[in-house]
């Protein structure tokens, strides 16, 4: 079990360039995945996103990449015909003003758009072949926190689990005593009326009529296949964040039922803790992969 977020950052130099990669993550239902590189390493951008899509599955997931050369990059060159025709214009314009044209300085010539071409060459993978090893490294860094993260979640989550099921064994002892105080409350209210001419089976019928109106023992039967659920999902799943969350809502509805069919203040009190280990567990699925 993975939790959603996570950081791992990273610089170094490597052969005159400056490498950065810092990748971190929070929640989100689904992938959102946001890669920032210089404009001259978009070529890149299809296999960082191949390289973190195969092992992330969800989570908003930011990796920022930035590289600085020590060494210029630069490639300066020159265009000597666009320099000669700059040169005989303003020539032309020195002389209409009464200067000689061999005056014009040389610095005004060569600052004339065209005339000199600055360009750099970036070869995309040769920068990857210095990126790759400190992106690997942060990458596994990230990872790690993740796991970190996540089994410190886990924890949390089994522990929420056990409560609720004490609940739910609550519940399946206290389903036979319902029963039983059903026949005691309606036996009791008999005799108050009837006095010594109560009839036995107007009591049973009672009794079963009330138990079809108010059992709960399909919601029991129900509610701990959801927990056993639950449990395999925190062992064997390890991407379990969209099933617990569907299987809480299924185990939600059975806890509500048993809670709108209960009568006594023990089963409604119980009602209330299983509500808020579940609501927790809920929570905490939303942090997780």
């Amino acid at each position: 079990m993975n939790s959603m977020t996570g950081y791992g950052f990273k610089e170094s130099v490597i052969e005159n360039t400056q490498i950065s990669v810092e990748i971190k993550s929070v929640n989100n239902r689904f992938l959102d995945l946001n890669i920032n590189l210089p404009y001259f390493l978009n070529p890149l951008e299809a296999r960082v996103r191949k390289l973190v899509s195969e092992k992330i599955v969800r989570g908003k997931v930011d990796v920022t990449i930035r590289v600085k050369d020590m060494a210029s990059t630069a490639k300066v060159t020159a265009d000597p015909q666009a320099a000669k025709m700059y040169a005989e214009a303003i020539g032309q314009i020195a002389l209409a003003l009464g200067k000689k044209a061999e005056d014009v300085p040389l610095s005004l010539i060569v600052n004339q758009e065209g005339v000199l071409n600055i360009t750099h060459e970036y070869d995309a993978d040769s920068y990857w072949a210095k990126i790759e090893g400190i992106f690997n490294e942060v990458f596994e860094q990230f990872i790690s926190d993740r796991k970190r993260e996540g089994e410190n979640l886990k924890k949390d989550l089994l522990a929420k689990l056990d409560v609720l099921d004490s609940c739910a064994a609550f519940f399946k002892e206290w389903q036979p005593k319902m029963e039983e105080k059903f026949r005691e409350q309606i036996t009791t209210r008999f005799n108050e009326l009837l006095g010594d001419n109560v009839d036995e089976n107007r009591i049973m019928t009672e009794v079963a009529a009330m138990m079809v109106r108010y059992t709960i023992n399909e919601e029991i039967i129900r509610l701990h296949s959801h927990l056993a659920a639950l449990r395999k999902e925190f062992s064997d799943n390890p991407v379990p964040g969209k099933r617990i969350d569907f299987i809480c809502q299924e185990a939600n509805r059975e806890i509500n039922t048993i809670g709108s069919k209960n009568q006594f203040t023990e089963v409604g009190a119980m009602v209330v803790n299983a509500k808020d280990a579940l609501e927790n567990i809920r929570e905490q699925s939303k942090n997780v992969e």
